[in-house]
């Protein structure tokens, strides 16, 4: 790797083009994240993620870019999941990892520090040296969407590899905080298949909105939580302030029994 980006991909093995049969048969993590970044279902996010990576911007010209669908980040025994919405063109699509490299990745990161969660509030490339405590991000979709606006058909294309995460989770998972209405949306009815029972009508997404799923023979009791994504749109409109994220941040590490050691906030 040289020092302004990550060495690109790993090689590729062969195409995943069928989800909902390979997230299945992944028996951990690990196994999982490979298959991911393998995956080659939706012909127009493809097209999108390959086309960014072969014309990179102006300030990441010496960047050789991912350029494949996104893994999630984070411990196999996370107790909270932190699900967001789809890989930033020039963020994840660029360094291959869930939020990392764009505004949004910035503000979450720096958030999940100073409640303590991340070992540093900056997120720059894969092998930067951050770690998370206890958490692990992800999305509904692992590809960059042009316009950051997946289709509801590519959603569900790829709603086998968060099925298949959350299940991996299940053991450990204690809470999960949605970014944004389209988080929340593909989360549910993941989490109802899951075993976990998802009350009718569903609960409609809010920042702070929280719903607790009772536990049944096969899942413990699992709080979900809803935050505005922490978009550029979102913070600099100051629908979304930092203290405000950081409080929920809190609220939702409360709830998963993960042990704080925050910071003095910025």
């Amino acid at each position: 790797m040289d020092e302004t980006g990550p060495a690109g991909p790993p090689p590729d093995t062969g195409e995943v083009n069928f989800p909902a049969q390979q997230a299945a048969r992944c028996h951990g993590l690990a196994e999982l994240d490979g298959q991911i970044a393998r995956c080659r279902a939706c012909p127009r996010l493809v097209a999108w993620r390959e086309q960014v990576a072969a014309h990179p911007r102006a300030a990441f010209r010496d960047w050789e870019y991912w350029g494949r669908p996104v893994p999630g980040f984070g411990p196999e025994d996370a107790a909270l999941a932190v699900v967001g919405l789809a890989p930033a063109a020039h963020g994840g699509n660029r360094t291959g990892r869930m939020f990392t490299g764009d505004a949004s990745g910035d503000f979450l990161f720096a958030a999940l520090h100073a409640v303590g969660l991340a070992s540093r509030p900056t997120a720059t490339h894969r092998d930067d040296g951050l770690e998370l405590y206890g958490v692990r991000v992800t999305a509904p979709v692992h590809c960059a969407p042009p316009e950051n606006k997946p289709t509801p058909a590519e959603r569900g294309t790829c709603r086998p590899w968060l099925a298949a995460e959350l299940e991996l989770l299940a053991p450990t998972l204690r809470a999960v905080l949605a970014l944004g209405a389209f988080g929340w949306q593909a989360l549910l009815p993941v989490l109802g298949e899951a075993g976990w029972p998802i009350p009718r009508p569903r609960p409609v997404f809010g920042h702070g909105a929280e719903l607790t799923l009772p536990a049944t023979g096969r899942r413990p009791a699992l709080q979900v939580l809803g935050s505005y994504h922490p978009s550029q749109r979102n913070t600099f409109t100051g629908k979304l302030t930092f203290d405000m994220l950081v409080d929920l941040l809190t609220r939702a590490a409360d709830l998963a029994g993960l042990p704080r050691s925050a910071p003095p906030r910025p």
